[in-house]
């Protein structure tokens, strides 16, 4: 086992870029031994997940309860993913803006190496919010390995 990485974190929208970019922090920590931390963040005032936008006719209690539990889904889907390899999962669901979230637990924690996708939204939202793995990448002091879908 290398002693490279002791802590990875694995960034997740949930969405189907995701998978691939999870299937790579598991095999890294795996071949590392490192812990697998999981984080969603909860961007309460965007209301857009990955697959839709909710409306902004709905509460904003309610908005977090619906994307808390799709992240809670979206963890999920790794750890049962990490668990099939043997390794044990952090979870962490946060508020807030996605990439400032990110890289502040990245910090906190002390970890090695975020894993993310690099695609999430697409489109227009892609060009107006901008990409939350740009973001990351241009502002962490730790190494992102971002991985294509």
């Amino acid at each position: 086992m290398s002693g490279l990485y002791k802590k990875i974190l694995i960034a997740t929208d949930g969405s189907e870029y995701t998978k691939k970019a999870v299937a790579h922090a598991i095999e890294l920590a795996k071949l590392s031994g490192a812990e697998l931390h999981a984080i969603y963040v909860v961007d309460i005032k965007a209301g857009c997940g990955p697959e839709s936008c909710i409306s902004m006719e709905v509460s904003p209690d309610r908005i977090a309860r619906i994307l808390s539990r799709h992240g809670d889904a979206a963890i999920h889907y790794i750890e049962d993913l990490a668990n099939k390899e043997g390794i044990k999962t952090e979870r962490w669901i946060v508020e807030g803006n996605p990439a400032e979230e990110i890289l502040k637990f990245a910090n906190k924690q002390s970890v090695d190496l975020i894993v993310m996708g690099t695609l999430g939204m697409s489109g227009i939202e892609k060009f107006l919010l901008g990409s939350v793995a740009d973001k990351v990448i241009r502002s962490s002091k730790t190494p992102v390995l971002t991985v294509r879908k």
